[in-house]
């Protein structure tokens, strides 16, 4: 008895009606990568994609393999913290704090007398890339630590692993996620990102990325499927996005591939009930951020040519669920996420149906809690009768 939820991250399927207070009104994630590279995604189009709504190269099926429909967000916020804790049937009535002008004097002041920095580098929403590739020369000469922001509620702190060992960057990230990041600065997430290599070719390194989040105030989804007796697997950066809350294992990934990788196999070794949870972040973090329609398009086919084996390793008497956290539409001006409703692709082996707009991404927490038998709606409607 095994649950499977892959979030395509930042697969957005159109704007909300509310998109406009955030600015993104017009912004269709799913819509206009189709219509804009028009990959070819036979699998997802049996399934049911092109059901859920009007999608250049990805017409309605006919007898639709999965039941389909699509959510809407309900928390302040269009982030994969947000979206995940939703997800996961906890509601945010107030986004967490974001920094379009960068961190204020006080909050740096703060950071280097807890850390002993002697200034920052940086100090901007940027992409990381960028902002590395920026500050990175005077990184390697003065060791001052580089630590931005985005259009996320994240405050990151990137060094050079040859100047500040590993252990010392993940240090810098807890004082400022236990002493720098609270109250009114209670950022979603603080992020450790090292890099390597020379000033022109400076490299990320995505695998000793490490996130300390912000802890849930009340038991997600994952912690009372595990007080219950299920058991918890997270693949990709799920766990991240809960300070670690709930899971009985995680599984650090590098990338979209390794990631589906990881979930076939964690599907085949599943014994007794298991939920398991799956971040694909290529989608957002390589083509959403960074504009590129054409990347984003070949993943999703990437996804799509692999989709066949998920249905085929799924036990008798399971579910898999697709969906998404929120969009980022690599088409739309700037780079920050889209406020957008997500995809739903809903497989438990009886006949598909319409599942319509749903009203919350909690509706996905009440659908698991009701596979597994728990008697909790999150204040939302399952799938499936309980």
């Amino acid at each position: 008895m095994v649950f499977v939820t892959i979030v395509l991250d930042g697969v957005g399927a159109g704007w909300q009606p509310d998109a406009a207070t955030y600015g993104d009104e017009g912004a269709d994630t799913l819509g206009h990568v189709l219509e804009t590279c028009r990959p070819q995604l036979p699998n997802l189009q049996r399934a049911g994609l092109g059901n859920i709504r009007p999608l250049a190269t990805c017409p309605p099926a006919t007898a639709p393999r999965a039941s389909w429909g699509r959510m809407r967000e309900q928390s302040a916020g269009k982030d994969s913290t947000t979206g995940h804790w939703e997800l996961a049937g906890l509601r945010l009535d107030a986004p967490f704090p974001t920094y379009p002008d960068g961190f204020p004097q006080d909050v740096v002041n703060a950071f280097c007398a807890a850390t002993g920095a002697q200034r920052i580098l940086g100090n901007r929403p940027e992409s990381g890339t960028v902002i590395i590739d920026e500050c990175g020369p005077e990184h390697l000469a003065t060791g001052h630590p580089i630590v931005y922001t985005s259009a996320d509620s994240v405050f990151q702190i990137a060094t050079h692993v040859d100047i500040v060992p590993l252990e010392e960057l993940y240090r810098l990230c807890e004082v400022a996620r236990r002493q720098i990041c609270v109250g009114e600065h209670a950022v979603g997430r603080v992020i450790a990102r090292p890099f390597t290599g020379r000033p022109g070719a400076f490299v990320r390194l995505s695998d000793q990325r490490k996130d300390f989040s912000r802890l849930p105030e009340r038991p997600p989804l994952q912690q009372l499927l595990q007080k219950a007796g299920v058991q918890t697997v997270s693949v990709g950066k799920v766990a991240d996005l809960f300070g670690g809350v709930g899971f009985d294992r995680t599984n650090k990934t590098h990338g979209n591939a390794h990631g589906m990788e990881v979930t076939l196999q964690e599907m085949r070794q599943a014994k007794g009930p298991t939920f398991i949870w799956t971040n694909l972040i290529d989608f957002d973090q390589e083509y959403g951020h960074r504009n590129n329609p054409e990347g984003f398009a070949a993943a999703l086919e990437e996804f799509d040519h692999l989709l066949p084996r998920f249905e085929e390793a799924l036990p008798e008497g399971s579910a898999l669920l697709i969906t998404a956290d929120h969009g980022n539409d690599p088409t739309y001006p700037g780079t920050d996420h889209t406020r957008e409703y997500v995809p739903l692709l809903y497989y438990d082996g009886a006949p598909a149906q319409l599942l319509g707009t749903r009203t919350s991404f909690a509706d996905h927490a009440a659908t698991v809690a009701a596979f597994f038998g728990l008697d909790t709606s999150f204040g939302a409607s399952s799938f499936i009768a309980p």
